[in-house]
């Protein structure tokens, strides 16, 4: 660098001297002594080439022409230029240019040392970036991976929700079908009911057949008390049929009313028949309608049983057990629990109608308790038994149900008793079921206690949930036949019962 700067000068010197020769000086033959001596100084290191013609002498030089003069190295060089000079003249006629020369100089040294420093920073620092590079990738690879670990997580979430969706969707369909079996359970049962009393009737007619025919017979022969065979073969035969019809009665009226018929219309024959000779007859059934079992009681009907009832204030005739026996009697049975037999996890229309067999497990339905319990005030008395065999009771004054309109809301009265009160925390309450929500629960109470009730959110008792056996039970929900204040509801009951009578402080 600092060979190229002597050479530069050296050039801008020659050519301003040579632009000086056009103008006369005094000092021009000083000027170019200093120049040839300079030109001489060079020869040693320089070749003088392409000038155009020779140089004229001093005395005689031409005016009005330049010459160029080129300076070729004839070698290469290494090291720095030294330039002699041979009168302190020249030295003084450029000061100013050896001042920047050293500025220049300085400023690349210290640019130099800058450089320098900036080379081991960056040594330093680059490891840090290698470091900062390296971490900036690996927190884009966690960024990918809680992306993807997010997307898996979320993927799991839907299809456990799902899963679940599916798992209610087919409990609710085992459930729909269990019941469906239970009810064409119930339906073979009747069947095979109705078949045995046909079988028994079909057989009764074709004794009484026989009778005729052998009375129609034999009677040219013997006077008709003279026939003895009768009283030994049909003897027996009453007895199956009624029994038949005291078990039940409900299914068969139609049937036995028919029969009754032809019976009576066969009397007079049958009269001609010896005393000891009988006849099937028709069952005896109490007569009625009462407009409760109250009412039955006090017309001199003692024995519990089935009795036809129908309300004041409603056309509805129906039949309902009477419990004549529990202290005083009188007892409307609406709802009983005794062995499991019957599938209480029911519909709306089924709950309203009543369901069940009469001498067994059965509900009422709400439509028929609507009208019994409108027709003046009546009470409830719920009975309790564990599997241990304790008995219990609740009895509350009052007990209501509102129209369908209203859902057949609960209105009960003050408690008593010694079970303990978990139906009040139902007063005022809708009734649900499986497809019917009133209850004030987010959820449906009817699909986790598996019945229909008052729910509120959701029971303190579930008189109508599912029967388990040996009372503990183990179920993913509260769903058994329970009474929270007696035994928790963890434990189905043995037992129970729901029974209204008008209560005698204001009625009767």
């Amino acid at each position: 660098m600092e060979v190229t700067a002597v050479t530069l000068l050296v050039l801008v010197y020659l050519l301003i001297s040579r632009a000086q020769q056009d103008q006369p000086n005094p000092e021009e033959t000083s000027s170019q002594d200093n120049v040839d001596s300079f030109e001489n100084g060079l020869e040693g290191e320089y070749l003088i080439a392409g000038r155009r013609g020779k140089r004229a002498p001093a005395g005689r030089q031409e005016h009005n022409k330049c010459s160029y003069t080129f300076i070729v190295p004839q070698q290469r060089v290494t090291g720095a230029i030294c330039v002699n000079h041979k009168g302190p003249k020249f030295e003084l006629e450029n000061p100013v240019n050896k001042q920047e020369l050293e500025l220049l100089s300085e400023e690349l040294q210290k640019q130099k040392r800058q450089m320098e420093t900036l080379q081991r920073l960056v040594e330093v620092d680059g490891g840090t970036v290698n470091e900062v590079k390296l971490l900036r990738k690996e927190s884009r690879n966690m960024n990918s991976r809680v992306t993807q670990l997010y997307t898996q997580l979320l993927h799991e979430i839907i299809s456990k929700r799902d899963n679940t969706l599916e798992l209610s969707q087919m409990e609710n369909r085992i459930l729909n079908q269990t019941s469906e079996m239970q009810n064409l359970a119930n339906r073979y049962k009747d069947l095979e009911y109705k078949y045995q009393h046909l079988a028994s009737l079909a057989k009764n007619q074709s004794l009484v057949i026989d009778l005729l025919e052998e009375q129609c017979h034999g009677a040219p022969i013997s006077p008709l008390r003279s026939i003895p065979v009768p009283q030994t073969r049909h003897q027996p035969t009453p007895a199956p049929s009624s029994a038949i019809n005291k078990t039940y009665p409900r299914l068969t009226n139609q049937i036995t009313n028919e029969i009754q018929s032809d019976q009576k219309s066969m009397q007079p024959v049958l009269h001609t028949m010896p005393s000891g000779t009988g006849s099937p007859s028709p069952t005896h059934q109490p007569s009625g309608p009462w407009m409760d079992c109250l009412q039955a009681l006090e017309k001199g009907h003692t024995d519990s049983g089935l009795y036809l009832v129908k309300p004041e204030t409603s056309n509805r005739l129906m039949q309902v057990w009477c419990n004549q026996r529990h202290d005083p009697g009188g007892w409307t049975v609406i709802q009983k629990r005794l062995d499991g037999s019957v599938n209480f996890f029911r519909n709306w229309e089924t709950y309203k109608q009543g369901f069940g067999k009469i001498d067994g497990e059965y509900w009422l339905g709400l439509e028929n308790i609507y009208w019994l319990t409108n027709q003046g005030t009546y009470k409830l008395l719920v009975t309790l038994e564990d599997w241990s065999g304790r008995k219990v009771f609740a009895e509350y004054a009052s007990f209501r149900l509102e129209p369908e309109a209203d859902f057949y809301k609960l209105r009960v009265g003050r408690y008593h008793g010694n079970a303990g009160d978990s139906l009040t925390w139902h007063n005022g309450k809708q009734f649900t079921t499986l497809d019917r929500d009133h209850d004030v629960y987010t959820g449906n109470c009817a699909h986790y206690q598996k019945g229909g009730w008052w729910y509120n959110a959701c029971a303190h008792s579930n008189l109508n949930g599912v029967w388990y056996k040996g009372g503990h039970y183990r179920s993913r929900y509260q769903d058994g036949v329970y009474w929270a204040e007696f035994r928790g509801g963890a434990y189905s009951l043995k037992k129970v019962s729901m029974m209204i009578q008008p209560n005698p402080n204001a009625f009767h």
